[in-house]
């Protein structure tokens, strides 16, 4: 379906790439255009939410900020899928560790995301819907960070509506069914790209640990962020193969 520009993005139909990688934060997206893309063109700036278009190692990707929070990347991936035909998106972002064998600098694949948001409800199942990554992309991911000898693990995450939860028991209960580390967007992007018969996964930066003491500084946190954005970049040049 074609319907652009969107009400988000200003992009026309062939700006974007077939996949894009997405941080929450706009300027990371910018930062991550500007050091690893060529050729770049900036496709979207409605409510500073930047998107950009380049090649990298000769092949064209894009990489967009979500926002923060599930009707975030709601609104945004769902454009992204259903009116500019994007087949993968790759999100990016930190997390914070619940598992105790994942620790500061992992890595996190998240293979499904369990949450506490009601965005399935939209959809009118008779049950629960188990939002998972897509194998392909997973597999691909998995594949280059072993070849790059980076530290990850893959397993269950948590996206939570809230950030500052009421509920100071609830992030246990999570670890008490294996949940491996928390985050915010995953959930929404999976279903959406479920419901659109498309692919996803989400990558994860371990930046602070939950229940043991641990949190990276500015510049640890920018050194990890960039393996992250490198294996995304691959993993997302790499998908198809």
């Amino acid at each position: 379906m074609n319907k652009t520009p969107t009400p988000h993005i200003a992009a026309k139909a062939n700006d974007i790439a077939k996949t894009v990688i997405m941080p929450g934060d706009p300027l990371r997206a910018k930062f991550i255009a500007e050091n690893f893309l060529e050729n770049i063109k900036c496709f979207n700036t409605v409510r500073n939410v930047l998107g950009f278009t380049g090649t990298y190692k000769n092949k064209k990707i894009s990489v967009m900020g979500s926002g923060m929070g599930m009707p975030s990347i709601g609104i945004y991936s769902y454009e992204l899928y259903n009116f500019y035909d994007v087949d993968n998106i790759i999100r990016i972002g930190t997390a914070g560790a619940i598992a105790d064998n994942v620790n500061l600098r992992d890595i996190v694949l998240g293979i499904a995301a369990s949450t506490d948001s009601n965005y399935a409800q939209q959809y009118k199942l008779p049950g629960n819907f188990a939002p998972s990554a897509s194998y392909e992309l997973l597999r691909v991911a998995s594949r280059v960070a072993e070849t790059e000898g980076l530290k990850i693990k893959v397993g269950n995450v948590l996206s939570s509506d809230v950030f500052y939860n009421d509920n100071k028991d609830a992030l246990a209960a999570w670890k008490g069914m294996g949940i491996l580390a928390v985050e915010m967007e995953a959930a929404a992007l999976y279903m959406n790209a479920s419901k659109a018969n498309k692919n996803a996964l989400c990558m994860l930066t371990i930046s602070d640990c939950i229940f043991k003491s641990g949190e990276l500084s500015a510049i640890e946190r920018q050194e990890s962020l960039i393996e992250m954005i490198k294996l995304a970049l691959e993993t997302g040049i790499s998908s198809g193969e």
